[in-house]
Protein backbone atom coordinates (compact mmCIF):
# COMPACT_ATOMS: atom_id res chain seq x y z
CA UNK A 1 0.00 0.00 0.00
CA UNK A 2 0.96 3.70 -0.47
CA UNK A 3 -0.27 5.95 1.99
CA UNK A 4 0.31 9.79 1.83
CA UNK A 5 -1.04 11.65 5.38
CA UNK A 6 -1.94 14.94 5.15
CA UNK A 7 0.93 15.95 2.66
CA UNK A 8 0.94 20.13 2.81
CA UNK A 9 3.73 21.74 0.05
CA UNK A 10 3.89 25.40 -0.73
CA UNK A 11 6.28 27.05 -2.73
CA UNK A 12 7.15 30.45 -1.61
CA UNK A 13 3.71 31.93 -0.92
CA UNK A 14 1.88 29.70 -2.77
CA UNK A 15 0.15 26.73 -1.06
CA UNK A 16 0.13 24.03 -3.72
CA UNK A 17 -1.37 20.86 -1.57
CA UNK A 18 -2.95 21.41 1.59
CA UNK A 19 -3.44 18.49 3.79
CA UNK A 20 -3.84 15.98 1.16
CA UNK A 21 -4.11 12.18 2.01
CA UNK A 22 -4.38 9.74 -0.34
CA UNK A 23 -4.26 5.73 -0.34
CA UNK A 24 -3.23 3.23 -2.99
CA UNK A 25 -3.78 -0.66 -2.67
CA UNK A 26 -2.01 -3.07 -4.71
CA UNK A 27 -4.18 -3.23 -7.87
CA UNK A 28 -5.42 -0.28 -7.66
CA UNK A 29 -5.72 2.71 -10.30
CA UNK A 30 -6.60 6.16 -9.55
CA UNK A 31 -6.08 9.48 -11.29
CA UNK A 32 -5.33 12.90 -10.66
CA UNK A 33 -7.40 15.34 -12.44
CA UNK A 34 -7.27 19.21 -11.92
CA UNK A 35 -6.24 23.27 -13.83
CA UNK A 36 -2.19 23.22 -14.64
CA UNK A 37 -0.64 24.26 -11.41
CA UNK A 38 -2.81 22.55 -8.90
CA UNK A 39 -0.06 20.11 -7.62
CA UNK A 40 -0.56 16.89 -9.15
CA UNK A 41 2.44 16.19 -10.42
CA UNK A 42 3.94 17.61 -6.53
CA UNK A 43 1.73 14.76 -5.23
CA UNK A 44 3.34 12.34 -7.51
CA UNK A 45 6.87 13.48 -6.82
CA UNK A 46 5.94 13.24 -2.95
CA UNK A 47 4.72 9.67 -3.83
CA UNK A 48 7.94 8.47 -5.10
CA UNK A 49 9.75 10.04 -2.54
CA UNK A 50 11.49 12.88 -5.25
CA UNK A 51 10.34 15.74 -3.08
CA UNK A 52 10.06 16.24 0.70
CA UNK A 53 6.84 17.82 1.85
CA UNK A 54 7.01 20.77 4.11
CA UNK A 55 4.36 18.43 6.14
CA UNK A 56 2.31 15.15 6.12
CA UNK A 57 3.84 11.46 6.19
CA UNK A 58 4.76 8.76 2.86
CA UNK A 59 4.61 5.58 3.54
CA UNK A 60 4.92 2.39 0.89
CA UNK A 61 5.08 -1.09 0.75
CA UNK A 62 5.87 -1.13 -2.70
CA UNK A 63 9.52 -2.60 -3.16
CA UNK A 64 9.36 -1.52 -7.02
CA UNK A 65 8.95 1.65 -8.61
CA UNK A 66 8.50 2.99 -11.83
CA UNK A 67 7.59 6.44 -13.08
CA UNK A 68 6.81 8.06 -16.82
CA UNK A 69 7.03 11.88 -16.34
CA UNK A 70 6.33 14.04 -18.81
CA UNK A 71 9.40 14.66 -20.75
CA UNK A 72 10.59 11.45 -21.56
CA UNK A 73 13.96 10.92 -19.77
CA UNK A 74 16.13 8.70 -21.93
CA UNK A 75 19.72 7.90 -21.34
CA UNK A 76 20.68 9.58 -25.21
CA UNK A 77 23.89 7.33 -25.64
CA UNK A 78 21.63 4.80 -25.66
CA UNK A 79 19.45 3.13 -28.01
CA UNK A 80 15.49 2.67 -27.75
CA UNK A 81 16.06 -0.67 -26.97
CA UNK A 82 19.06 -0.27 -24.43
CA UNK A 83 16.88 2.39 -22.68
CA UNK A 84 14.17 -0.03 -22.28
CA UNK A 85 16.60 -3.10 -21.52
CA UNK A 86 18.41 -0.86 -18.87
CA UNK A 87 15.59 -2.16 -16.71
CA UNK A 88 15.50 -6.04 -17.04
CA UNK A 89 16.96 -8.44 -14.50
CA UNK A 90 19.80 -9.68 -17.13
CA UNK A 91 20.29 -7.19 -19.16
CA UNK A 92 22.82 -9.94 -21.26
CA UNK A 93 19.96 -11.62 -22.45
CA UNK A 94 16.82 -9.87 -22.22
CA UNK A 95 17.68 -7.06 -25.85
CA UNK A 96 14.98 -9.75 -27.40
CA UNK A 97 11.84 -8.88 -24.16
CA UNK A 98 13.17 -5.12 -24.44
CA UNK A 99 12.76 -5.82 -28.39
CA UNK A 100 9.39 -7.06 -27.76
CA UNK A 101 8.04 -4.26 -25.17
CA UNK A 102 9.00 -1.64 -28.14
CA UNK A 103 7.03 -3.39 -30.92
CA UNK A 104 4.04 -3.68 -28.71
CA UNK A 105 4.47 0.22 -28.68
CA UNK A 106 4.82 0.75 -31.91
CA UNK A 107 8.07 1.05 -32.26
CA UNK A 108 9.52 -2.47 -33.84
CA UNK A 109 11.28 -0.52 -36.66
CA UNK A 110 12.60 2.23 -34.19
CA UNK A 111 14.44 -0.02 -31.93
CA UNK A 112 18.34 0.49 -33.16
CA UNK A 113 17.27 4.27 -33.09
CA UNK A 114 19.13 7.11 -30.05
CA UNK A 115 16.33 9.43 -28.65
CA UNK A 116 17.80 12.46 -30.98
CA UNK A 117 16.67 10.58 -33.81
CA UNK A 118 12.92 10.05 -32.54
CA UNK A 119 10.29 12.42 -32.54
CA UNK A 120 8.67 13.59 -29.05
CA UNK A 121 6.12 11.01 -29.04
CA UNK A 122 8.47 8.20 -29.83
CA UNK A 123 10.77 9.21 -27.21
CA UNK A 124 7.79 9.06 -24.59
CA UNK A 125 6.58 5.82 -25.85
CA UNK A 126 10.49 4.03 -25.15
CA UNK A 127 9.66 5.75 -21.73
CA UNK A 128 6.60 4.12 -21.39
CA UNK A 129 8.09 0.87 -22.84
CA UNK A 130 10.88 1.06 -20.12
CA UNK A 131 8.52 1.43 -17.40
CA UNK A 132 6.05 -1.08 -18.03
CA UNK A 133 9.10 -3.65 -18.89
CA UNK A 134 10.13 -3.06 -15.22
CA UNK A 135 6.82 -4.84 -13.89
CA UNK A 136 6.75 -2.38 -11.50
CA UNK A 137 4.55 -2.96 -8.21
CA UNK A 138 3.55 0.81 -8.28
CA UNK A 139 3.63 2.58 -11.46
CA UNK A 140 3.43 6.32 -11.56
CA UNK A 141 2.79 8.30 -15.09
CA UNK A 142 2.71 12.22 -15.57
CA UNK A 143 0.46 13.07 -18.25
CA UNK A 144 2.18 10.13 -20.40
CA UNK A 145 -0.06 10.51 -23.56
CA UNK A 146 -0.12 13.97 -24.37
CA UNK A 147 2.70 14.01 -27.48
CA UNK A 148 0.66 11.35 -29.37
CA UNK A 149 -2.57 11.97 -31.56
CA UNK A 150 -6.04 10.32 -30.50
CA UNK A 151 -5.98 7.11 -32.28
CA UNK A 152 -2.20 6.55 -31.00
CA UNK A 153 -2.97 7.17 -27.29
CA UNK A 154 -5.98 4.89 -27.33
CA UNK A 155 -3.66 2.17 -28.83
CA UNK A 156 -1.09 3.27 -26.19
CA UNK A 157 -3.98 2.93 -23.48
CA UNK A 158 -4.67 -0.28 -24.64
CA UNK A 159 -1.09 -1.74 -24.10
CA UNK A 160 -0.93 -0.07 -21.11
CA UNK A 161 -3.69 -1.44 -19.66
CA UNK A 162 -3.61 -4.68 -20.18
CA UNK A 163 0.43 -4.42 -18.76
CA UNK A 164 -0.76 -3.28 -15.65
CA UNK A 165 -1.61 -6.14 -14.55
CA UNK A 166 -2.41 -5.83 -10.22
CA UNK A 167 0.22 -2.98 -10.13
CA UNK A 168 -0.68 -0.43 -8.30
CA UNK A 169 -1.26 2.80 -10.80
CA UNK A 170 -1.15 6.87 -10.13
CA UNK A 171 -1.87 8.86 -13.13
CA UNK A 172 -1.41 12.45 -13.60
CA UNK A 173 -3.82 13.76 -16.49
CA UNK A 174 -6.28 16.39 -18.20
CA UNK A 175 -7.76 13.85 -19.32
CA UNK A 176 -10.41 11.99 -17.84
CA UNK A 177 -11.60 10.02 -20.78
CA UNK A 178 -7.93 8.54 -21.23
CA UNK A 179 -8.39 7.60 -16.63
CA UNK A 180 -11.26 5.59 -17.62
CA UNK A 181 -10.47 4.21 -20.49
CA UNK A 182 -7.29 2.91 -17.88
CA UNK A 183 -10.24 1.96 -15.60
CA UNK A 184 -8.89 4.54 -12.95
CA UNK A 185 -10.96 6.22 -10.10
CA UNK A 186 -10.93 9.95 -11.01
CA UNK A 187 -10.00 12.75 -8.01
CA UNK A 188 -10.34 16.31 -8.81
CA UNK A 189 -8.38 18.76 -7.74
CA UNK A 190 -10.49 21.28 -5.60
CA UNK A 191 -9.50 23.83 -2.59
CA UNK A 192 -6.09 22.44 -2.32
CA UNK A 193 -7.18 18.73 -1.97
CA UNK A 194 -8.39 15.82 -4.39
CA UNK A 195 -11.35 14.47 -3.56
Amino acid sequence: MLRLEEISVRFGEKQVLDKCSLRLEKGERVALTGPSGCGKTTLARVALSLQKPDSGTVSSGFARAAAVFQEPRLLPWLTAEENVNLVLSDRADTIEEARAWLARLELGDSTGLYPSELSGGMQQRVSIARALAAKPELLVMDEPFKAMDEALRDRVLRVTADALGDAAFLLITHSERGAYALGCRVLRYRDGRFI
